[in-house]
């Protein structure tokens, strides 16, 4: 019995993406409790069932406007695209920013982005590029706390506070790091602007956020 629980839980915990030395850690901890992981378990499905629930909801709209049923409203359109961003940022990444910020902040971000207006998410696209033009400039004069990179720093600051629907310098800083120790993130922004550039912006993170853990 003892063994098929334990299968159980780490089948669970697949499920959820954990990696198979993570699930080890955590089912042969002293300390780990069988039962609350049950009810942790039925938090996360449930909170993945009413994100599945929107999306096919969202579909089942699409194929009603295209067999000649009511057309979407321009709202709906852009809260089905809200959902489709969100699913897809918790397939690549979901894991590891769970992982390191817990169910509750990744969640909360979630629906600060969810509840974004169109405009809202307009400036909040304006932004990003902004980052983006930055850093290149940035970059170019090759200093991190120079008024370029403090420019850019702090750019990225406010497009985390839209994006989180709050803002923590620890939580910057950590993230800054994630972006250098992940290929994934390091690629978006090297891409984006040029190789270095990931490094670049994570100096500027740490110079601007003090050097928070």
């Amino acid at each position: 019995k003892a063994e098929v629980d334990r299968l159980q839980q780490i089948l669970f915990y697949k499920e959820l993406g954990v990696s198979l030395d993570l699930i080890r850690e955590i089912i042969y901890s002293p300390s780990f409790d069988s039962l609350s992981a049950l009810y942790e378990h039925r938090r996360r499905l449930l909170e993945q069932k009413k994100q599945l629930e929107q999306l096919i909801n969202n579909v089942n709209q699409s194929i009603a406007e295209k067999e000649g049923g009511r057309a979407m409203s321009d709202s709906e359109k852009f809260a089905g695209f809200k959902q489709r961003m969100i699913e897809e940022n918790e397939k690549k990444y979901g894991r590891e920013i769970r992982e390191k910020y817990g169910d509750e902040a990744v969640n909360k971000s979630n629906k600060a982005f969810q509840d974004m207006s169109q405009e809202e998410y307009q400036q909040f696209e304006e932004l990003g590029l902004q980052v983006l033009n930055t850093l290149k400039a940035a970059l170019a004069s090759g200093d991190p706390g120079g008024e370029l990179g403090q420019k850019t720093a702090k750019l990225h600051a406010e497009w985390l506070r839209r994006s989180w629907g709050q803002y923590c310098r620890e939580a910057h800083a950590g993230l800054a790091r994630m972006y250098v120790d992940d290929p994934r993130f390091t690629a978006y922004y090297d891409e984006q602007v040029q190789a270095g550039a990931t490094r670049f912006l994570r100096d500027a993170i740490l110079i601007y956020t003090g050097g928070c853990s």
